[in-house]
C-alpha cells in the first residue's frame, strides 16, 4: 500500500513526510481554495518539501475535454517533478483520459462513485482510479464494497490501474480498502495521525524506559 496525504497545508504535508512513508500528496480545488493564497505557489511550496520524486495531483478544472487538455498541458509546464492530472469521470473526462494517456500524462480519474466509472476510467487509459468511499456511504452505498469490486473488474480484465482510495472518515474505512484491493489510499493529515496513535504504546515505552533506567541509571548507550 502506497500513502498519500490529501491536504495542500505545506506546515502539514512537511511534518507528515518527515515522519511517515509518504508516496506523495494530492490536491484538489477545495483543499486549494482553505489555503487563500495563490494556487501555484503553493503546489510549488508542496514540490519543493516533498522532492522531485514523489507524487503530486493536481485537480483541472474544465469542463470540455479541450479545456482539461489546456490546463493538463499548462501545470506540466509550471510545475516540475513527478506529475498527475486529476480528471473526473464524465463524458469529456473520459475523452480527456484517453488523449492523455496517448500522450503520457498520468491521469487520476477522480469523483468514482461506482465500479463501472472506474473500469471506464481504467479502459481510457487513466493510471489510476478515485472511489470516493465515505460519500458513497453517505449515498446509503457501501464504499468498500465498491473497491472491492473494481479490484476484481481490473483483475479479472488484467487492468494496470491502480484504485488510489479517497474520502475516508475514520481509520477503519482505510483498513477495509486496503483488505478490499486497494493499492494506494489518500488521507487527510488528521487520519494519518490516527494509523500508530494507541494508548498502550505510549505506556508501555514508558514503563520499558523506567525499569531500564532503574537497573542502569542511563541511557541504553552509556549503561
Amino acid at each position: 500500500m502506497r500513502l498519500y496525504i490529501d491536504s495542500a497545508n505545506v506546515e502539514q504535508i512537511g511534518h507528515l513526510n518527515e515522519y511517515y512513508p509518504i508516496a506523495g500528496v494530492t490536491t484538489n480545488p477545495s483543499i486549494l481554495v482553505k489555503e487563500n493564497r495563490p494556487f501555484l505557489e503553493v503546489l510549488k511550496e508542496i514540490r519543493e518539501v516533498i522532492g522531485e520524486e514523489k507524487e503530486l495531483f493536481v485537480q483541472l478544472l474544465g469542463e470540455t475535454a479541450e479545456e482539461m487538455l489546456e490546463e493538463a498541458n499548462f501545470i506540466m509546464q509550471e510545475l516540475t517533478g513527478k506529475l498527475a492530472v486529476k480528471i473526473p469521470v464524465t463524458e469529456e473526462g473520459l475523452k480527456a483520459i484517453k488523449i492523455l494517456s496517448e500522450e503520457n500524462i498520468p491521469v487520476l480519474a477522480t469523483t468514482i462513485y461506482t465500479s463501472f466509472q472506474a473500469l471506464m476510467a481504467a479502459l481510457a487509459g487513466a493510471k489510476y482510479v478515485a472511489p470516493y468511499v465515505n460519500r458513497i456511504d453517505n449515498l446509503t452505498g457501501n464504499g468498500v464494497k465498491v473497491v472491492s469490486e473494481i479490484a476484481q473488474l481490473f483483475e479479472s480484465y488484467q487492468l494496470s490501474t491502480e484504485i488510489l482510495a479517497a474520502s475516508f472518515k475514520n481509520v477503519q474505512q482505510i483498513h477495509d480498502v486496503c483488505l478490499a484491493g486497494a493499492e494506494t489510499v489518500t488521507v487527510s493529515p488528521d487520519l494519518i495521525l490516527k494509523f500508530i496513535a494507541f494508548p498502550s504504546t505510549a505506556s508501555d515505552v514508558a514503563v520499558f524506559k523506567k525499569e531500564w533506567q532503574k537497573a542502569y541509571g542511563a541511557d541504553l548507550i552509556h549503561a
